[in-house]
């Protein structure tokens, strides 16, 4: 754990999601003594290299409404071209670009992510729940954290996504979101900030003036039911931040000019938990429980 105050900082895949200026703002802010943790995800990247290889994409829902990204062999392949080597790299560029030392990394380097691939998923197909099998997509199940420590504690900014290594030392793909959760909990972080392609969380999702300041969510369970797609996996996300730890997370808009700083200052949603949970003990490998 590092001594200053830590911000782990989730930049959304959405094309709409200002990337370059996420950096921007993670640069002044690490200039001014701040430490942060930068977690990508890249799904417009993902579609964008899966349509020029002509890899077909498939989207599973969940019987509670959580959307994942089905995962066969190729779609791997993609997933970690699109994340290591494109839009890490992009990253990591535009912060050397404003004087800022980072370190592009995968779950999978030092051991840092391990997950158990999932034998079967259930999915709602034409209105009833199937097993989908062959996915290569995992639940993480713990963190290392000596690799982003040292790094941070010599002055770099760790630019991580997924995939994650398995039970079998593959990669196995992870979501981005509840990666970000994971690392923040076990590094001890003080906030988490998931910043995606709308303002926040929305009471209505027809309406993006209905921004919500709180989201109060249950310990367990499935998300509100007005949360659809990805924004009910950044709520499972969220709450799996809070039951870890972490004490203050937020769901702001990664379009807007400054979004870390604007976060920080309590723009977006801040999800909270209903009922109190004593909060797990971060080490420098912490297990996640399923």
């Amino acid at each position: 754990m590092t001594t200053r105050p830590l911000t782990v900082v989730k930049c959304g895949g959405n094309p709409a999601v200002d990337a370059a200026g996420i950096c921007a703002d993670i640069a002044r802010l690490v200039h001014e003594g701040h430490s942060i943790v930068l977690v990508h995800g890249g799904s417009g990247e993902i579609r964008r290299l899966a349509g020029e290889l002509g890899v077909p994409q498939r989207t599973l829902v969940a019987p509670d409404n959580v959307s994942t990204r089905y995962t066969d062999p190729a779609t791997l392949e993609v997933v970690v071209l699109a994340l290591a080597g494109a839009v890490k790299p992009k990253l990591v560029a535009e912060l050397a670009r404003h004087d800022v030392p980072a370190v592009g990394l995968t779950g999978m380097d030092g051991g840092m992510l391990r997950a158990r691939r999932k034998t079967a998923v259930r999915a709602v197909v034409d209105g009833r729940t199937v097993l989908i099998r062959d996915n290569h997509s995992g639940r993480l199940t713990s963190v290392r954290t000596e690799l982003p420590e040292t790094l941070l504690n010599a002055g770099y900014v760790p630019v991580v996504s997924p995939p994650a290594i398995d039970e079998h030392d593959r990669p196995v793909n992870v979501d981005a979101d509840r990666a970000a959760a994971a690392l923040a909990a076990a590094l001890g972080a003080d906030r988490l900030l998931l910043l995606t392609g709308a303002p926040g969380v929305l009471a209505d999702p027809g309406d993006p003036t209905s921004v919500q300041s709180v989201h109060h969510m249950s310990p367990t369970g499935p998300p509100d039911p007005s949360a659809t797609g990805g924004m009910a996996l950044k709520l499972v996300a969220a709450r799996e931040a809070l039951t870890g730890g972490v004490t203050t997370v937020r769901i702001a808009d990664g379009r807007t000019t400054d979004p870390v700083s604007q976060a920080l200052a309590g723009a977006g949603t801040a999800v909270r938990l209903e009922c109190a949970q004593a909060p797990a003990r971060s080490s420098r490998e912490r297990e996640i429980s399923a």
